[in-house]
């Protein structure tokens, strides 16, 4: 993480902004060596809950395992030319990220449910979002047969939010500027938000 203390959100922002997310880079050492999956991820309470395909090489490790999942939101490249004074800046890249550390364990058929069901109602578009009962249940049973559900309960979290926050608000609005213009409207928002 970024040492300077301003880019460090706290422990609620971070938790909102990982579940506001929702996918994770998921880092397990294992006997074959380091391995990492991409999953989508929901809270739940205290814990987030994800849910890999049972084929993926990191499923049998994970009960048990300490994971890192990495959260990664927007991000992009910085131009000096976007500052009020650009010769008195360099290059930098904006970015925003949460590490959470925690133990992974698998979760019963009834808490994947609930982990499909949450993340579709986070997810799904408006104003006729998907629901399980729109899917044929025996499809539903086919798919619960190929994943497998696990809960990570927390045991550290970190991030960076670094989206120029000490700068000025001339130089800060030059960098949404410059932003918007480029096509890093992910990035921009985040910035025009802070």
């Amino acid at each position: 993480m970024h040492p300077n203390p301003i880019f460090r959100p706290d422990q609620a922002t971070l938790v909102a902004r990982a579940a506001a997310i929702g996918f994770a880079h998921l880092f397990v050492a294992t006997p074959a060596g380091p391995m990492v999956a991409h999953a989508p991820m929901t809270l739940h309470g205290d814990e987030f809950r994800f849910h890999l395909a049972r084929a993926n090489c990191l499923h049998p490790h994970l009960d048990g395992a300490t994971v890192l999942a990495s959260v990664a939101g927007p991000d992009g490249y910085v131009s000096p030319n976007w500052y009020a004074r650009p010769g008195n800046q360099v290059p930098t890249w904006n970015y925003e990220t949460i590490e959470i550390e925690g133990i992974a364990r698998a979760i019963p058929e009834a808490a994947l449910l609930e982990q499909l069901d949450r993340l579709a109602d986070v997810h799904e578009p408006r104003p006729d979002p998907w629901t399980r009962a729109k899917t044929d249940p025996a499809v539903i049973a086919a798919l619960l047969r190929a994943i497998g559900g696990f809960a990570l309960t927390v045991t550290a979290i970190r991030g960076t939010t670094k989206l120029a926050q000490h700068k000025s608000a001339a130089d800060r609005a030059g960098v949404i500027d410059g932003l918007s213009q480029g096509g890093n409207l992910a990035l921009a928002q985040a910035m025009a938000a802070l």
